[in-house]
């Protein structure tokens, strides 16, 4: 009778730990292979970061109830996930760019609501050469534009619109406008002339937030749409608030042509970005939304995060060296 409830026993904690193991499995495979099986996966992978810290504990488990081929798979998942996550936080060689500096800020102002005294003051004490900006409403515009931000930013690509559709790129340096990709949320693009540096087109990034099923495919069209890297063309930058994470496999494609996350190379990848504010802070793990993407012949030589009022997003920062002309 012991026998048979030791046997039981057994088979139970088998099967526990396999219960234990095979989410983490599944997670891994859909991460690793970039399939998005539907609108809820396409939010959850997001938190990447989060399921492959508690990977192990799962294989812990496993072996300490000996369950030796549930802990092969469990270990093979910690490594796989540990892959995908850990680079993040580790600085990458840089290229030897020797042209001029750039430092580029990218900001989302939640419908324009941000203060702004307080983009004001973030402009004044980082001091960027380029700045995009999303959500950039015309009464946020207006009042940038009263408290005197186009003194220190004497040339500009807008595209304001009520609501959250509207970016806009500002700049020390000349601009040569080009037209904005308009796929839901308007996504302001043009080069920028920095002297002996090639132009370099930047992107006020912004696609639709994939919140509801609604939304999605305008989501994916709106990543999809983002130029791709041209290592023998002209130099690209993609800054803003791309609702996309480098677990989201459209946003990984991109990266594929051969952008740089200027986080991820500075080794502040895991920073996370949002939610700041709003009922999503008080139950969201926070993950990283917003991104400075760089072309391949541009060096990153630092990353950081801001802090805004009344936005949900930190504005970034990325400092960057461009390959000389």
């Amino acid at each position: 009778m012991r026998g048979k409830r030791n046997g039981h026993g057994r088979r139970g904690a088998t099967v526990l730990v396999w219960i234990m193991v095979l989410p983490f499995a599944a997670w891994a495979v859909l991460r690793w292979t970039g399939y998005e099986p539907g609108f809820r996966w396409r939010q959850l992978v997001a938190f990447t970061p989060y399921v492959a810290a508690a990977a192990p504990v799962v294989l812990v488990a496993a072996l300490a109830l000996r369950r030796w081929p549930a802990a092969v798979v469990a270990g093979a998942v910690s490594v796989a996930l540990a892959a995908a996550v850990l680079p993040r936080a580790v600085a990458d060689d840089s290229p030897g760019a020797r042209g001029p500096a750039l430092r580029v800020l990218a900001a989302n102002l939640l419908y324009g609501q941000v203060p702004t005294k307080s983009v004001m003051d973030l402009l004044r004490r980082t001091g960027p050469d380029v700045l995009t900006l999303q959500e950039l409403t015309p009464q946020a515009l207006a009042d940038l534009r009263n408290a005197g931000v186009d003194a220190l930013f004497p040339h500009r690509v807008l595209h304001a619109r009520h609501g959250a559709g509207g970016s806009g790129i500002y700049s020390r340096y000349p601009l040569r406008g080009r037209g904005p990709i308009d796929i839901g949320f308007l996504q302001a693009r043009a080069e920028v002339l920095v002297p002996k540096a090639p132009p370099v087109e930047v992107v006020s990034v912004h696609p639709c937030a994939p919140a509801v099923p609604a939304s999605a495919d305008c989501w994916r069209k709106g990543l999809a749409a983002l130029p791709g890297a041209e290592p023998r063309g002209r130099p690209r930058i993609l800054a803003g608030d791309f609702n996309a994470t480098l677990d989201h496999a459209y946003l990984r494609r991109l990266l594929d042509t051969g952008y740089r996350d200027a986080a991820d190379a500075a080794g502040e990848g895991l920073r996370g970005t949002w939610p700041n504010i709003g009922k999503y802070s008080r139950t969201t793990p926070r993950v990283t939304l917003d991104h400075v993407l760089v072309d391949p012949r541009v060096a990153v030589h630092d990353f950081t995060t801001h802090t805004l009022p009344k936005t949900d997003h930190s504005p970034v920062q990325a400092d960057l060296v461009l390959p000389a002309r």
